[in-house]
């Protein structure tokens, strides 16, 4: 299994800017200022919590991030409801989004169950080595300055 390094390595995350991307597509020139930005604004939230939660750095905090991402997503198929019976969407498209919609939940609740049961505190809890292969690696990855690497490895 590949280790997860970023959020957008998260397939729940790919699939929440999938459904972003989407949304602003089909929205772009609705005329309901209101409705329109209160659906991509859901939809941002999806991804933006998702990525703010694995950024904190903490299990529990993570968790928590993605239970309000997870409400989101909710919030936005009932959007969609919406959408379609005031005849903003076909039927056909409401389906597409409201499928990607209920993928990105599905997901997101996966990603739950295996944080729940996971010994894995968060990285703020882990102790860096810098003599680590992989430290070493990340630094690299990162293309910091050599005053940036200094920094880092003074506080390190």
């Amino acid at each position: 299994m590949a280790t997860i390094k970023s959020f957008e390595d998260l397939v729940c995350w790919q699939m929440a800017r999938e459904l972003t991307k989407e949304i602003y597509k089909e929205f772009k020139y609705l005329k309901d200022y209101g409705f329109k930005d209160q659906i991509q604004r859901a939809t941002v939230s999806v991804m933006s919590n998702i990525a703010e939660g694995f950024e904190r750095g903490t299990n529990q905090e993570f968790l928590n991030y993605l239970y309000i991402a997870k409400g989101s997503a909710g919030e936005v198929r009932a959007q969609l409801y919406v959408a379609l019976d005031v005849g903003y969407l076909n039927d056909e498209t409401f389906k597409h989004l409201n499928n990607l919609c209920r993928r990105c939940s599905i997901l997101i609740s996966g990603l739950i169950k295996s944080l729940k049961v996971s010994g894995f505190k968060g990285l703020q809890y882990k102790k860096e080595n810098r003599k680590d292969p992989e430290w070493k690696k990340f630094l690299e990855e990162q293309n910091l300055t050599e005053d940036e690497r200094g920094f880092l490895k003074n506080k390190i």
